[in-house]
């Protein structure tokens, strides 16, 4: 799979860039979703897109934000030919994004979110130097968490290209992990088989090899691509590895719960102000 790289000849539009990223900044202050940003950046430019995700990260951090980790997307090759893409892509996770395991989520705050369930790896050392190989990323790795992400995409009815997502911080908005904690001697990602459930009924499935064949796999894709544009990852960040199975989209009065075998279960719901509503309905992996 190719590398993501930065570090190229071509010159951003940086006007472009900025106005990308003040049409994602507006749909987000004013939950409104907004058209698709490749308009401004292009469908696949990667230096462009993560140039705007870039942008929105320095906004955040600027308005007090603390970055958490990493999260990665695109991890289904099938997606990856949906949207004509032949690598991962990644986003920044804030503290403030976290939810506890059980906890209810105001769907207001949100504008057209969807829920995934993955295995997140929480790092016991840097991951800045060295070969980055299979042997180094694994001892890396302080434990596993079973995850469920939130994702939400500003863009009006997910109608996305890996640009829009790119520049949308990977159509992120926040995550879950679970109480239990295994230490990979005693978890093995790639066999692992998830069952995500919306009121008991099964709604998402899959396993280990869905997410780049081996969500370790994915966790060394991201440590190479974020030594590469120069950001590390270091001790004590969560990494959200990307989904084993379909996302499924979420309305409020909706509970889910996804286990993990060998790993555990992670859950959480929905609620708005008014009232609770139930939906049904199952969407694509991201």
């Amino acid at each position: 799979m190719n590398e993501i790289s930065l570090d190229t000849d071509t010159d951003t539009d940086t006007d472009a860039v900025t106005q990308a990223a003040q049409r994602l900044l507006r749909a987000a202050a004013g939950r409104v979703p907004c058209p698709p940003v490749r308009d401004l950046i292009g469908s696949d430019d990667v230096r462009a897109a993560y140039a705007v995700q870039e942008l929105l990260t320095a906004r955040r951090l600027e308005a007090g934000g603390r970055i958490a980790g990493r999260k990665i997307g695109l991890t289904s090759p099938a997606v990856q030919r949906q949207l004509g893409v032949d690598q991962p892509d990644f986003g920044v996770l804030f503290a403030d994004m976290s939810v506890e395991d059980g906890a209810s989520v105001p769907v207001g705050e949100l504008l057209q979110p969807k829920v995934e369930a993955e295995i997140a790896f929480v790092l016991g050392a840097d991951l800045a130097s060295g070969p980055l190989d299979d042997a180094q990323v694994r001892a890396a790795v302080a434990h596993a968490v079973p995850a469920l992400e939130i994702v939400d995409s500003r863009i009006a009815d997910w109608d996305i290209t890996f640009g829009d997502t790119v520049a949308d911080n990977g159509s992120s908005a926040l995550y879950v992990l679970g109480a239990p904690v295994k230490p990979l001697a005693e978890f093995e990602p790639v066999e692992a088989v998830m069952t995500l459930k919306r009121h008991g009924e099964t709604v998402s499935s899959g396993d280990g090899a869905a997410c780049l064949g081996d969500p370790l796999a994915a966790l060394a894709w991201l440590a190479r691509t974020a030594l590469d544009v120069g950001d590390p990852l270091r001790a004590g960040q969560v990494v959200l590895s990307g989904a084993l199975g379909p996302m499924v989209p979420a309305a409020a009065g909706d509970a889910f719960t996804a286990d993990i075998t060998g790993l555990g279960s992670v859950s959480v719901r929905f609620h708005d102000a008014s009232g609770v509503s139930d939906s049904s309905g199952e969407g694509t992996s991201a």
